[in-house]
């Protein structure tokens, strides 16, 4: 095919709810069949009431970052639509940003080119952080490098745990039956948990049908874990949806 369209492609999203219906969406509307299979479940925070008394006391930030869409979507959620006007919002990736802004938080923060931490902290706004406080809203657990690049330019830094990420208990046969027929062109994977829980789902015997698809990421961190794992062909797109879409586009048919 030769028109940058996914019409005839059957493209296996393993992306959280409700994150995985909105890209389904964008491959619906280029053409493409999506097939939903959750590898990664968002599950309430350990301690909702310290997140809460943090968003609280929001205002006694200069900055809140965000790392994920499940992030703004939680914070959204515990605070109601309320976000204080003189606490600056940041979003790693454009993604993120945008669901800031679909929420009604703006301006964003967010780096022009790359979606990732480091992007991120190159933003002028972040290079000297003496005496201001940050808070990250993140899931539980996940990298170090952004609080201490922070702490390490003068900022006092507080994570706000607002989410678990969880391996969904789900059977995998009835994906397996339409991979096994063929019925799956590419594989999206949006994180290394991501990937590894792909893994452990579809179980050893099947490790082989993963390793043969094309995989799409959006960072070459998550590539570099995929090609450890024996994926043949990974293909790095650009972030967010936007960016997954145009690369699934090129690969099957140019753009």
């Amino acid at each position: 095919m030769h028109t940058g369209r996914l019409q005839g492609q059957a493209v296996l999203i393993t992306r959280p709810q409700p994150l995985a219906e909105r890209l389904g969406s964008a491959i619906r509307a280029a053409g493409g069949t999506p097939i939903v299979f959750s590898t990664i479940e968002i599950l309430p925070p350990p301690d909702a009431a310290a997140v809460q008394s943090l968003l609280d006391r929001l205002e006694q930030f200069d900055f809140a970052v965000f790392v994920s869409q499940n992030a703004v979507l939680q914070v959204v959620r515990l605070s109601n639509g309320h976000w204080p006007a003189a606490v600056r919002a940041a979003a790693v990736g454009s993604g993120t940003a945008a669901a800031l802004r679909e929420a009604g938080i703006d301006p964003v923060l967010a780096p022009p080119d790359g979606g990732d931490s480091e992007a991120l902290a190159a933003l002028p706004e972040f290079r000297d952080l003496n005496g201001r406080a940050v808070v990250i809203f993140r899931g539980a657990g996940g990298r170090e490098w952004l609080r201490h690049t922070f702490e390490a330019r003068g900022a006092r830094v507080e994570y706000a745990e607002c989410y678990v990420r969880g391996l969904p208990r789900q059977s995998a046969g009835a994906l397996l039956d339409q991979w096994r027929g063929g019925a799956v062109q590419a594989v999206v994977i949006t994180s290394g948990e991501g990937l590894g829980n792909l893994f452990a789902l579809i179980g050893a015997a099947n490790h082989a049908l993963l390793r043969a698809t094309p995989v799409f990421v959006p960072h070459a961190r998550i590539a570099r874990s995929a090609t450890s794992a024996g994926v043949a062909k990974v293909i790095v797109t650009g972030p967010g949806d936007a960016g997954i879409v145009a690369g699934l586009k090129a690969y099957f048919g140019g753009s």
